[in-house]
């Protein structure tokens, strides 16, 4: 469907920044192509590198292999460990094939999984505020032994909680929650257990806090929110629930094909933001695709900027 620019209503489009890919996104992307070009094609991936089926679609085109588990990947052929970390066992299993493993693992991932084993070792309880099935949960409970770490999902699952010592608790977090959400829950478990130890940091990653308060800038203006994200993606998910919770309504998007022109219906500002995996590439094909049905006006609303950068590991640099 396309019409000249005096037929099409006007839409005033409103792009939060910062959207789409965080550094440890970019990170993982880049091990996966590094691998590719020293390695040669197959490549093999345990799971999505990054919850975006675009990204990796398009990994698999220059051959990378995604596979469920490391018992699909041939012997003698590299394998990388996604974005989202891995159990110990993972890695153990690859040394003990003697696999040449990369490990993707974002490094805010990483850190929550260094305080986890710091906790153990000083005997603690944690109390780990997530969201059951994620893979970044199973890898953070896989770095520490069974039964040393208890899942907390919402505000209710504080009150239900069975701890062995109410003074020798600590807790940590996903770090792809809602801050609002995730706010709530540790007020729950501090009014409850007074002794509980805070992480010397916030858990919740910057990228997810920063695309959060990006969404809450500009929702309120917004008649429709369209957030492009996969299904799959926690942080993405989240950001169509700031909106919401603002009062505006949204949509999960995978790309332009996606949009639900009747539940979009002729807005006069529609909001436009990405996920942590979502390329730019995406929210351009989005635009368009508006752009074809409104006469738009683009105004991207900075929150902040954002200049992350993670090292690549050093057998790649090298």
């Amino acid at each position: 469907m396309s019409s000249s620019t005096s037929e099409r209503p006007p839409l005033h489009l409103l792009i939060a920044a910062p959207r789409g890919f965080c550094a440890g996104v970019d990170r993982a992307i880049k091990i996966v192509e590094l691998a590719i070009e020293q390695h040669g094609a197959p490549v093999y991936v345990r799971h999505e590198i990054v919850h975006n089926r675009f990204v990796v679609d398009r990994l698999a085109g220059m051959g990378a292999v995604f596979v469920a588990e490391l018992d699909a990947v041939p012997d003698g052929r590299p394998v990388v460990f996604s974005a989202h970390g891995v159990p110990k066992s993972v890695t153990a299993a690859a040394e003990d094939r003697g696999l040449a493993y990369l490990d993707a693992t974002c490094p805010l991932v990483s850190k929550v999984h260094r305080q986890a084993q710091r906790l153990i070792d000083a005997d603690r309880h944690i109390l780990f505020i997530g969201h059951a099935g994620h893979p970044e949960v199973i890898g953070t409970f896989g770095q520490v032994p069974s039964g040393t770490m208890s899942l907390v999902e919402s505000v209710d699952d504080v009150a239900e909680l069975t701890v062995p010592d109410e003074h020798n608790l600590a807790f940590l977090t996903q770090t792809t929650l809602s801050v609002d959400d995730t706010a709530e829950i540790v007020a729950a478990l501090q009014a409850r257990f007074p002794a509980i130890r805070a992480p010397r940091g916030e858990d919740i990653c910057y990228a997810t806090s920063n695309r959060q308060a990006a969404v809450k800038e500009i929702a309120r203006r917004c008649d429709r929110m369209l957030v492009i994200g996969a299904p799959n993606s926690s942080n993405s998910l989240r950001l169509g629930e700031v909106a919401e919770r603002l009062g505006t309504p949204a949509r999960l998007i995978q790309r332009a094909t996606d949009i639900d022109w009747d539940w979009l219906g002729t807005p006069a500002t529609l909001g436009l933001t990405a996920g942590a995996s979502a390329p730019e590439v995406l929210v351009r094909e989005v635009i368009d695709a508006l752009a074809q049905r409104f006469a738009v006006r683009e105004e991207e609303i900075a929150h902040v900027k954002e200049d992350m950068i993670f090292k690549l590991p050093r057998e790649l640099v090298a």
